[in-house]
Formats: structure tokens, sequence, C-alpha cells
């Protein structure tokens, strides 16, 4: 009896001391976190969906009120080799790390004493044999084994306080310093510069990107948070293949996404980058010399290319340009600035899905680019006229508007009038340059619309509107964009005021002969004393007539003072005149107040 009390002290004491060694283990394991969530149903939902794929899936509460998705435990030495392999093969986010454990209260996913889900593999299942034999049973006697010996317990690593935190900042170099806020600013939680002093900016940095991770907002970086931090801006960096490179021809420098794209052109003013493979990214430098109207002229051409989307922001200033499109698919971006006569800039292309990895390179892109000597694409490119700008596209898919016409400024904040038939149907607005536009108002009787640009406007001339229409037979002039967009400038068409009605004898409408085109429908018809008499109306919307050549009609002044009374304008009376006007002043004064409407699909 002595003998068996003295055995079963022994398997207790063994047991006793396989419950400590697996405690003492306990303490010395760690997680790899992989996620989290600021709420503990997402994090349920979100640790139910990678435990369908990865074993060991848990989720947690933090200090910090967050809620950890993790994988684990492990032992310390396990846990970084499974961190390579599992992001090496993608399987987990990039920016995935080592925590301790010690930030971890307390264990929400899966529920008390229910194991996370797992999907099993189908147990093969066993052919009968083909010519059965009866089996003698066997008959098997309990083995008895002796106690494990228990092994030493591995020690526990030392956690690491915010102290030693600080202590192991202070041993950084400047270049780790610099890196953990390069790495901050590739997370977009850090903005100012890179110089390797760690001053509010940075903590304030640091603090956010730990709230991202679940982790206290300390604004010092654990050792665990360091590595994860850097190692996963470096895994990224690796995986775009971002390095910096010199354009010799195009005189520019400037980090590009090599793992993306791949030189593949010069067409002026574009050095061109190509997508490799399926990466959807298209980049292209922007360099040539030129001056405030080359700057312009380049900030309409960008617009209309293929690859930038028509909806978006737009900023256009004496100095440069901002151009952002989105469309489902296709996110695009465009910026230049002219410096000491040189243009230069960049616009990239990428699908929609890919924002995030996007939004990455194009702040990489913004930060680095700089002018690498002097040298720029084609110096035969200043000024970009017309004949130019057709050189330029040559080989590049450029999106052209439905139709163009003509409008012209009705007062000094920027508000356009035109025919009504020039924006019917529009998708999207123009005027000049690029410049947003919305109809304001319209009215079928008069056949007029009126438009509100997006940005405000402070045209050099717009309408003084005359009380009366003049006689028979007196001179007059349209000033309207006749060819389009083949020219840049408004020209004047002259001709003749030949009634004060239609051809149907309404006063809705009056009669011109002038020899305009289908382009300056929508122009303002000026007197001889440069007062606008009306706007430019097509001859005819019938189609079973056919009009004489150079018959027109223009919708009388009353009737545009109307409209924009209506909508709380008003018009500028009409100041005294000297008599007629020379016909370079007359055509100055049209021009001022001429503006190219485009519409878009």
């Amino acid at each position: 009896m002595q003998k068996i009390s003295g055995m079963m002290a022994a398997l207790v004491l063994a047991a006793l001391a396989v419950v400590w060694l697996g405690s003492a283990r306990a303490e010395a394991q760690v997680w790899i976190q992989i996620e989290a969530k600021n709420s503990r149903s997402a994090a349920e939902d979100r640790a139910r969906d990678w435990a369908m794929g990865l074993p060991d899936v848990s989720g947690h509460a933090l200090a910090s009120g967050w809620f950890a998705i993790a994988l684990g435990p492990y032992a310390a030495d396990q846990a970084a080799a499974r961190l390579a392999e599992l992001r090496a093969a993608g399987r987990i986010p990039g920016d995935s790390f080592i925590a301790d454990g010690r930030l971890y209260r307390n264990q929400v996913w899966p529920p008390a004493g229910q194991a996370a889900p797992v999907p099993a593999e189908p147990a093969p299942v066993a052919e009968p044999p083909a010519n059965p034999q009866p089996v003698a049973p066997v008959v098997t006697m309990p083995i008895i084994t002796a106690p494990p010996v228990a092994e030493a317990p591995a020690p526990a690593p030392p956690v690491e306080t915010l102290a030693d935190a600080r202590r192991a900042e202070a041993a950084l170099t400047r270049q780790d310093r610099m890196d953990i806020q390069r790495a901050l600013q590739w997370r977009g939680v850090y903005s100012a510069g890179i110089d390797g002093a760690f001053g509010p900016g940075t903590r304030s940095a640091i603090a956010a990107w730990q709230a991202t991770q679940g982790a206290e907002g300390t604004g010092v970086l654990l050792s665990d948070e360091r590595r994860a931090l850097v190692g996963g801006w470096q895994a990224d960096l690796a995986e775009l293949g971002l390095e910096t490179v010199r354009d010799e021809e195009a005189g520019i420098e400037i980090a590009l996404p090599m793992g993306l794209v791949t030189f593949d052109r010069y067409t002026p003013p574009f050095a061109q980058y190509a997508a490799k493979g399926d990466s959807g990214v298209q980049i292209w430098l922007i360099s040539q010399p030129g001056d405030q109207d080359a700057l312009y002229g380049l900030y309409d051409m960008v617009q209309a290319l293929a690859m930038m989307p028509a909806e978006g922001p737009r900023t256009r200033h004496p100095r440069g340009f901002d151009i952002s499109g989105r469309t489902a698919d296709t996110e695009a971006y465009a910026q230049a600035t002219l410096e000491r006569g040189a243009i230069r800039g960049f616009l990239i292309a990428a699908r929609t899905a890919d924002a995030t990895r996007t939004t990455r390179v194009l702040q990489a892109m913004k930060t680095s680019l700089r002018p690498y000597g002097d040298r720029v694409l084609d110096p035969g490119l200043v000024p970009l006229d017309e004949a130019t700008r057709a050189g330029l596209l040559t080989g590049v898919e450029v999106r052209r508007p439905e139709r163009t016409a003509s409008g012209f400024y009705a007062d000094a904040q920027g508000h356009v009038l035109t025919a009504s038939a020039n924006v019917q149907g529009c998708g999207r607005i123009t005027l000049d340059a690029g410049i947003e536009a919305a109809v304001l108002a319209t009215d079928a009787a008069s056949g007029l619309a009126l438009l509100r640009p997006a940005t405000a406007l402070a045209p050099v001339g717009h309408a003084e509107l005359a009380t009366a229409l003049p006689a028979p037979g007196s001179d007059v002039a349209v000033a309207g964009y006749s060819y389009g967009g083949e020219l840049g400038l408004p020209t004047m068409t002259f001709g003749r005021f030949e009634a004060a009605t239609d051809l149907a004898g309404t006063d809705a409408r009056a009669r011109l002969s002038l020899p305009a085109l289908p382009g300056d429908v929508g122009g303002p018809v000026l007197g001889a004393d440069g007062l606008v008499l009306g706007l430019l109306q097509p001859a005819s919307a019938d189609p079973a007539r056919v009009l004489p050549e150079g018959v027109f009609y223009l919708t009388p002044a009353p009737a545009i003072a109307a409209l924009l009374a209506a909508r709380g304008l008003t018009a500028t009376p009409a100041s005294p005149v000297a008599g007629q006007m020379a016909p370079e002043d007359l055509t100055g004064l049209g021009s001022a107040m001429a503006v190219q409407v485009a519409c878009w699909k």
C-alpha cells in the first residue's frame, strides 16, 4: 500500500512538472499578427475568414481597444521562419509582424471551449479486398512506461518596455531613422521632411501607424514594431521595383516602379513607359521647353488624351497644372511645372482596383521628381502652336469632343451664353482650354443656354447688350470659332443685318446675311458700334427646307437680358459710344468676349 502511494505521488509530481513546463513555454511563445480591427464583430468575421485557409488563427482584445487577428502561438525561433514563409507565399499581408502578446488582453475568437474551424481533407475510403479472409482478433497488452523526464524550460524572452524602446531608438543611425520616416510616409501617415529628426510630426505619425496595427499609440516604436514597419516598406519596394531613374533625354530624375513598367519610346513631349506584363500601369514623363502659352497648350492636350478619364478635378495656374481623372476601371493623374523655360512633369494611369498601390507609387514619384541637367525633349517645341500640337499627337491616342462651337461671356463673373443646340445631349461641357462648365439655364423659345464655369473666371471682356436692333443693311460682325479646335483664337466674320424678323415674320429671331460657318453658332453678333445685338443661331432647324447660303438668324439682345434676369444676373448696360468702330478694334472686342464651347459624350 505504501508502495502504491509512492508511485501515485511520483505520477502527480510528473504531471505537475508537465503542466509547469507547458506554462513556462507559453510565456516564451509569440504570435504572428496579421490584421487588426476596431470592433469585435469585425475581428471575429475576419478571423473566421482567415481560418478557412490558415491554421492556428485566433482573435485577441488589445489594450488600445482594437482587436488583433493572429496566428500561433509559436516558439520565438519558429515564428520568424513561419512569418517569412507565409509572406513569401503571399498568404498574409506584407506588414504582418511578430507580437509577443503582452498587449493581448483576452481571446475573443474562437469562443472559449471551441476550436477554430479547420478545413479537413476527406479521408480516403479503403476498398474491400477481392477475397476477404477471416482475420484473427489481435490481443494487445497494456504497456507501462516510466513518466517522462521534464526538460528544463526555455528562458522566456525579456519583455521590452517603453524605456527599452527609447534606448534602442537612441542607438539608431541617422539612416535608420530616415528609413522609419520613409516607411511612415509610405504608409500615408507622415508628410513632413525626411531628415532623421524625430520631432512632433514623426511622433504623431508613429502613433497613427501604431493605431492602425491595434497597438498602443506611444509614438515610440518597439523593436518588433520597427521591424514590421520598415520591413513591410522594404518588401513593398522590392515588389514594385521602385528605383531612381535618370532619363537624360528628358532631363528628369524620378523614382519609377520598374517592376511594373518598362521604357517604350519617346514621343515628345513624352517619354513613355509601358505596362510590364499585366501590371496595368502606364507612366509618361513630360519634358519640353516652353512658356506659359506652351504650358496651357499642354494642359489642354493632356486632358484630351484617351488614357486620362474625363471626370476629375483640374487645376491650372501660371506655373503649372494638376489633372486627376477616375472611372470604375481607370484612374490617372498628371502634373507639370514650368521653371526657367522648361516644362517637366509626369502622367500615370492604372487600374482603379489597384488604387492603394497607385497611391503609394504616386507619392514616391511626386516626392522624387526633379530636373536632371538642362536637357529637355525636342528643343523645337516652342511655342506649342497647332502645327506642333499635331506633331506631338502622332501615334498618341487622343480623345476629342463630340462637337465644338462658340459662345461669349455674358458678365464679369464669367457666365457664358451659347446656343442651346450646342450643349444638347452633352455628357460634359468645357470652355476654351478645358475649363469645366455646367448648364445653368436653357430656353427653348429663344434657343439660348446659360453656362456656369466650375471655377471662378475673370474674363478680359464681356458683352454690353444693345437696346435696339440696327436698320436693315447695317454692318454686323460675328466673333466665333469658325474652325472648331483647329485654330486657337476666334475669327471675325463680317456681314449685313437684313431684317428684325425671321422669314416667317416673327420677331423672336432677326435675320442676317453673312458667310458664317457652323462653328460660329453661339457667338456674339456685334453692331458697328461694338454693342452685342444678339447671339448667332443656325439658319433653320427644318430639314425639309434648305435656305440660301449665308442666311443666319440671331436671338435679339432683349431675350438675352430676360434670361439673365431670370437667373438673378444683370446684363451690363450699353455704355455711350462714339460711333462706328474700326474693324481692328471691333475684332479685338469680339475676340476678348468669345469662348470656345466643347461638347463631350
